[in-house]
């Protein structure tokens, strides 16, 4: 799958999976923190003129340590950016590996991460919401 694209965004989110699992980041608890306290995906708003693959890259390297290739990307859609619906928002899904798992250096955004499973989260009350519907696109895609 190829995210070479310029397109215009605003950023990425991306679930990393591993075993039917996908790996949360507990965001810290700031007021006025958007979506404090809550799980999310590793992400973030675009650096300069980064592609949708470098934006996600970076982010997942600063936020876990965990240097992502290209060819780990399986998945991708575009939606309405969580912060402003008049801008895009890349989603992505990555596949990643126990070893990577294992090589987590948490970075200083956020609580906490852990890996759930996957049906679990899509059933949690304490996740960003508009994720769920960004997964269930990509398992959609698998039937």
């Amino acid at each position: 799958m190829t995210t070479h694209s310029r397109e215009d965004f605003t950023g990425v989110k991306i679930a990393l999976i591993h075993n039917d699992k996908v790996l949360m980041i507990h965001r810290d608890d700031k007021p006025g923190l958007r979506f404090a306290g809550l799980w999310d995906f590793p992400g973030g708003g675009r650096e300069g003129n980064e592609t949708p693959y470098e934006c996600a890259a970076r982010e997942v390297d600063e936020e876990l340590g965990i240097q992502l290739n290209e060819d780990q990307i399986i998945w991708h859609s575009a939606h309405p950016a969580m912060h402003d619906p008049k801008l895009t928002a890349l989603f992505m899904v990555a596949k990643i590996t126990q070893d990577e798992l294992d090589a987590v250096k948490f970075g200083d955004e956020g609580q906490s991460w852990k890996m759930r499973d996957i049906g679990e989260f899509m059933n949690a009350n304490d996740v960003i919401e508009a994720l769920k519907g960004r997964l269930q696109g990509y398992l959609d895609s698998l039937r």
